[in-house]
């Protein structure tokens, strides 16, 4: 059996067991050398469960090990830099969860040190390898609509998150937006110019008391002319509503939400189905699996990775933005 892509992640919170148990069960040609993670609880079970030997609370483990290939970074985002230069330094390719910081000379500090090194990096933004969102792209590149004339997108999560996280992850605009920004940017196939945000709390008081807001709405201004609206809300209690349209000259494009089943009740009192899936593990699901396969896929063919932190980049741009504008209460250019 021809050996696969050896794997170390670092980070085995939620995101970081989602991709150890993708890689396992879903990815040929990988396999998960280490798996690091500083405060991790039953880290040493949860590896046993994969079939993973090596796991330590010391992230050069992963990276000093000559076997290692690749690296998944899953850690919080205030290491993500730090442990992205030093495994380029080592000659390891990256995959990045978002974002890969939230200073942009930081980023090309990442950039610079993944370049000199000549190793491939990818950010998850794993919405894009999303079967809706990709067949919306697919076919605005086809002409299908025309030229895009407005990009709407909701997403509206079914809990916020606790009030220490708010302080810590930079913001609605830079947590839960950016994905919003990156995928109107993907499926505009257009650069945003300027960006209009406004801002309130409506949900949860210590939200608000962190600095931040729980319900949103931001205006994009596409380099190509295009419009994009964002909604956003930490709560939406039928579930986690993600939908898109896009509209152009010649058509109208919409990806509504996902859910467990197609089952419709019709009765003389009304007409039911189940609610939307509950969150992104759900909803994502199969993406999380497909950005992973993509990226071991760049590694094996050589290839440039799909998801560039150039795409990291320019999305976060897009969310300090908007965090400015709500802010500043004016338009912002970029």
């Amino acid at each position: 059996m021809e050996k696969g892509i050896c794997i170390g992640i670092i980070g085995a919170g939620r995101i970081g067991r989602l991709h150890g148990e993708n890689i396992i069960n879903n990815v040929p040609n990988s396999d998960i050398r280490w798996v690091c993670d500083r405060y991790a609880e039953n880290l040493g079970d949860w590896c046993s469960s994969i079939g993973v030997k090596n796991h330590s609370k010391d992230y050069r483990d992963v990276i000093n090990d000559p076997d290692v290939e690749a690296v998944l970074i899953c850690s919080s985002t205030n290491t993500h830099a730090r442990f992205c230069i030093e495994a380029a330094q080592k000659g390891k390719h990256i995959f990045c969860e978002k974002p890969v910081d939230l200073d942009i000379e930081r980023i090309k500090l990442v950039e610079n040190a993944v370049e000199k090194a000549g190793v491939k990096l990818q950010v998850g933004f794993n919405r894009r390898y999303d079967h809706n969102f990709c067949r919306a792209r697919k076919l605005i590149e086809e002409g299908k609509i025309g030229r895009p004339h407005v990009i709407k997108i909701t997403s509206r999560d079914p809990e916020p998150p606790h009030a220490e996280y708010v302080k810590v992850s930079g913001g609605i605009f830079l947590d839960m937006s950016i994905h919003d920004f990156d995928m109107a940017r993907f499926i505009c196939g257009s650069e945003v110019k300027e960006v209009y945000a406004k801002g309130t709390v409506l949900i949860d008081e210590k939200i608000g008391k962190a600095g931040d807001v729980d319900t949103a709405a931001v205006l994009l201004a596409f380099e190509n002319g295009a419009i994009g609206i964002i909604d956003n809300s930490r709560k939406a209690v039928y579930g986690y509503d993600q939908r898109i349209e896009a509209f152009g000259s010649d058509g109208c494009i919409e990806v509504a939400n996902d859910f467990p089943n197609t089952a419709v009740l019709s009765n003389n009192e009304a007409v039911y189905r189940d609610k939307p899936k509950y969150f992104f593990l759900e909803r994502y699901r199969q993406s999380y699996i497909d950005e992973i396969k993509s990226f071991v896929n760049c590694i094996v063919n050589d290839k440039k990775p799909e998801v560039t932190i150039k795409d990291g980049l320019n999305s976060l741009i897009i969310g300090l933005a908007a965090k400015k504008s709500w802010q500043e209460g004016k338009c912002i250019k970029i």
